[in-house]
């Protein structure tokens, strides 16, 4: 099957190495692709839950996969967030053409995007680290619990429904610090002039145009690949999202086995970072 032509793909917050991650859903999206640029905009490999327990195949399939694209000569810039923030020691770090940043401006088409991961603005990270942990364990916990409850009810004919996602929705703290993050970035964005600003943390997919007294921002996040499953792609000159629970009839075409793609082997650049993590934990 002919592969899309991309642009620019954006994903983030992954949480490769924990239960909730789709890694199988994953890697069938990027199978079903073609670009030159992909860009890792934080939380792909989650450090702080990392277990040497807990690695699929398929997980270690999605790294496989990109360090193949690595190869080919495709552009990887892997952007920092706070669950793999360890990788921040290693910012500057440039292999070909992958490259690791804690953020990154870059010119398309004439306008300027400002692409960061998000935990910058997020004060429960500033100021209370072991707290933000330990939300993600019982977050991760939840995940594991719903697909649990998912399976019985799918037993029934029921459809699938993601507990968290509900319990974030309709809690207003939430929403305001959802509301908050969004303001918080679009007003710095829009201060220095650009044209867009691209995040990800906070699990929630989104395209919109945002206005202050000062002008305005094309506000862009590129959700998750836990409870939403969406990628920011950009082709025809602007930004889509894509939402891969809309597209299965077109991904599932691509399986799990080898097609045929070099891919570097365990001494090379992402199984070196997997042993690094390894010896820190």
């Amino acid at each position: 099957m002919k592969k899309r032509q991309v642009d620019i793909v954006v994903i983030s917050d992954v949480h490769l190495g924990t239960y909730g991650c789709h890694a199988k859903e994953l890697l069938r999206y990027l199978k079903s692709i073609k670009t030159d640029k992909l860009i890792l905009n934080g939380d792909i490999i989650d450090i702080w839950q990392f277990s040497k327990r807990y690695w699929p195949e398929s997980h270690m399939k999605v790294i496989k996969l990109i360090t193949s694209w690595i190869a080919k000569g495709v552009e990887v810039k892997y952007i920092t967030g706070n669950h793999d923030e360890m990788l921040r020691k290693f910012v500057g770090f440039e292999l070909g053409t992958f490259s690791i940043l804690n953020k990154d401006l870059i010119e398309i088409d004439g306008k300027k995007a400002w692409i960061f991961h998000g935990d910058v603005f997020d004060v429960t990270m500033q100021h209370s680290k072991s707290i933000a942990k330990l939300g993600a364990v019982g977050y991760d916990f939840l995940i594991l619990l719903n697909s649990a409850i998912n399976y019985l009810t799918s037993k029934f004919g029921h459809g699938p429904f993601s507990m968290s996602k509900k319990i974030k929705n309709s809690v207003k703290s939430a929403i305001k610090f959802i509301n908050n993050f969004e303001k918080i970035v679009a007003d710095i964005a829009i201060e220095n002039k650009y044209d867009y600003v691209v995040c990800g943390h906070i699990h929630q997919p989104e395209i919109k145009k945002i206005y202050t007294d000062l002008g305005s921002v094309t506000y862009l996040n590129s959700g998750d690949w836990v409870e939403n499953l969406t990628a920011l792609e950009y082709y025809d000159n602007q930004w889509h999202l894509y939402h891969y629970k809309d597209q299965t009839s077109v991904v599932n075409d691509y399986d799990f086995q080898d097609d045929g793609e070099r891919v570097l082997e365990t001494k090379d650049l992402f199984q070196n970072l997997i042993r690094e993590i390894q010896s820190e934990i």
